[in-house]
């Protein structure tokens, strides 16, 4: 049921999210730090854009396949571009995305750091230099990926939730985390930060 209502609101608020963007000071995306921007679904016309002028070398998609087949990229035109992509489908609206969905998330961001700067206890720390932006995005850039950015910025940073979430507010002053998303980020950060701590 869930996932029904999700596919039938879909273009609906997709095309609410473009008219807001159009209408009010909302951005389609936002620059969260020297390595991730946090976005709304990339239309295909702004591929170019985003490699030439935002350095971009990786996307996280937190969408269904049907909200990519429209609009946006799919997996095997992304590797055409050269751009690394990797999706984490999470059903919009009613789902937060599980732990293993986020911690695989945060660890693909980390390729894409500094070797200097990537998280040490995460696998991919080890790995030769491809410094660039991750994009990463749900159809509004606003709740799923949040949600992923929220932890990857918890991780990178020793933040708690609600330092994670302040920062991206900042950032990216509309996005909207609900009870689920913040449960996953505080189940996030008692799994992978107080541990470490």
């Amino acid at each position: 049921m869930a996932g029904m209502l999700a596919r039938i609101s879909f273009y609906p608020t997709l095309l609410y999210n473009v008219v807001m963007e159009k209408a009010t000071t909302r951005n389609w995306f936002d620059r969260i730090d020297d390595n991730v921007i946090l976005g709304a679904l990339p239309f295909r016309s702004m591929t170019n854009d985003l490699v030439k002028n935002e350095n971009m070398k990786a996307v996280v998609s937190m969408n269904e396949d049907y909200e990519l087949t429209a609009f946006s990229n799919t997996a095997d035109k992304w590797k055409f571009l050269g751009i690394d992509f990797l999706q984490l489908a999470t059903t919009d609206i009613f789902e937060s995305p599980c732990q293993d969905k986020l911690f695989q998330g945060v660890e693909f961001i980390n390729k894409y750091l500094p070797p200097k700067e990537r998280i040490p206890s995460l696998k991919t720390s080890s790995l030769p230099e491809n410094t660039g932006t991750v994009y990463v995005h749900c159809k509004a850039g606003r709740t799923r990926s949040a949600t992923l950015v929220g932890c990857y910025l918890m991780m990178r940073n020793h933040w708690t939730p609600d330092q994670a979430v302040q920062h991206m507010r900042k950032c990216r002053p509309h996005i909207l985390l609900h009870t689920k998303q913040w449960h996953a980020l505080r189940l996030f950060h008692k799994n992978n930060i107080e541990q470490q701590s």
